[in-house]
């Protein structure tokens, strides 16, 4: 007797990117900016870069990461408006509000205007996932008057992929089966995971498209890329079995970074940068409902020097004033050097669920009052935005 395998249940993954978020943001604010090249950037700083841009600055050659001075010699007549993180968070959980109710399996990105939602498994309720996408395509233009982009493909890289073809506006369908066709004649930049190095060795062997990495068998990708030749082997041929995450559920990992607008070396700069660091991850925990038990930091010099350092937190703990005693150990631990610093990044990987302990006399009093506070600036916060109030020490001593 002979065991039959029954095929994969096909997969429909809808991908919908809101085309330079921020500038869709900002201008749903000041309906002025339509039409106008924007940059997106911190215009004070003699370091700003720029953080998003709109189309019509791509024109003319802005980039992200681009410093601002020379943004602004490539297009003098555009508008510089500065970021406004609480914006695109708000603009976020809107998108999501109306897609949430076409699929339990919604995959959000980093503020970002990026969305995976799986619709397999739902044509009985909604029709074919073509028709779901374009449903969510006109509630979003609707409701909140954006434009997004989208695309349905079987899985997560191809449909990111299909995206990215029709950027500014459109859509684009992958049909099952179709993955390894519609990659081929592609270059190797558009495909997600490809890293700096990947593209640099594949420039030596003079391969641009995906098609000629596909034409290599595996062990011919093992000799140039190693261990991360199965993931090449895999990526150009559409192969991606990743799961779209459950809606709400959180990465095993929070970072917070800071990009300095001018290189600083000073200690009042760096203390209060990395409490607002803190602030971030600790606001992150405790929605989550879970504690930090161990901080990493990367520094990053202006000479190039990169460092890394890793401290356990004992106990774990979610409170912003305890966690800041832990991550300035770690700031001086990886800040050795008498060399300017251009960026910071505090990363809290693998939180853990937060287990307050019981002590023979009760918790501390100090401990009891910082928990209080941080509850207090939480509630502000919630109800008036995270600008209604800082802590002290955010501003260095």
């Amino acid at each position: 007797m002979f065991a039959v395998a029954k095929p994969l249940r096909a997969r429909s993954v809808v991908h919908l990117n809101i085309a330079d978020f921020a500038v869709a943001v900002e201008r749903m604010v000041d309906r002025g900016l339509e039409g106008r090249p924007v940059i997106i950037a911190q215009d004070n700083a003699a370091r700003a870069t720029v953080h998003d841009m709109s189309e019509e600055a791509y024109q003319c050659g802005i980039r992200k990461s681009m410093p601002l001075k020379d943004a602004l010699r490539c297009c003098r007549d555009a508008v510089v408006r500065p970021p406004h993180p609480d914006r695109y968070e708000r603009a976020m959980r809107d998108v999501f509000r109306e897609v949430a109710g076409f699929s339990p399996l919604i995959e959000p990105g980093e503020i970002d205007g990026h969305f995976f939602i799986d619709v397999s498994g739902t044509s009985r309720l909604f029709g074919p996932s073509v028709d779901v996408a374009w449903r969510m395509y006109q509630k979003i233009r609707k409701s909140l008057g954006l434009v997004p982009i989208w695309s349905v493909a079987p899985n997560k890289l191809v449909s990111k992929v299909a995206s990215r073809l029709v950027k500014p506006v459109g859509e684009y369908v992958v049909g099952e089966g179709e993955e390894h066709a519609f990659l081929s004649p592609l270059s190797v930049h558009l495909l997600p995971g490809m890293e700096d190095q990947d593209l640099r060795q594949l420039n030596d062997f003079n391969i641009s498209s995906a098609k000629q990495v596909a034409d290599l068998d595996f062990e011919q990708l093992e000799v140039i890329f190693g261990k991360r030749a199965g993931f090449i082997f895999d990526t150009v041929r559409g192969i991606d079995d990743t799961p779209v995450a459950p809606a709400g559920q959180q990465p095993d990992k929070i970072i917070a970074s800071r990009v300095f607008g001018e290189d600083t070396g000073e200690v009042e700069t760096m203390e209060g940068a990395m409490y607002l660091l803190v602030e971030k991850i600790g606001n992150g925990l405790r929605r989550r409902r879970k504690a930090a038990k161990s901080l990493s930091i990367m520094i990053d010099y202006i000479d190039g020097l990169r460092c890394f350092r890793n401290l356990s937190v004992c106990p774990p703990s979610a409170n912003d004033i305890l966690l800041f005693e832990s991550a300035r150990k770690l700031l001086y631990m990886a800040w050795t050097r008498r060399i300017r610093v251009r960026c910071i990044r505090l990363t809290c990987r693998k939180p853990v669920h937060h287990q307050p302990q019981l002590t023979l006399f009760g918790r501390e009093k100090k401990e009891a009052r910082s928990e209080a506070v941080i509850a207090a600036v939480d509630d502000i916060r919630r109800r008036f935005g995270s600008g209604a109030v800082c802590m002290g020490r955010s501003f260095g001593r």
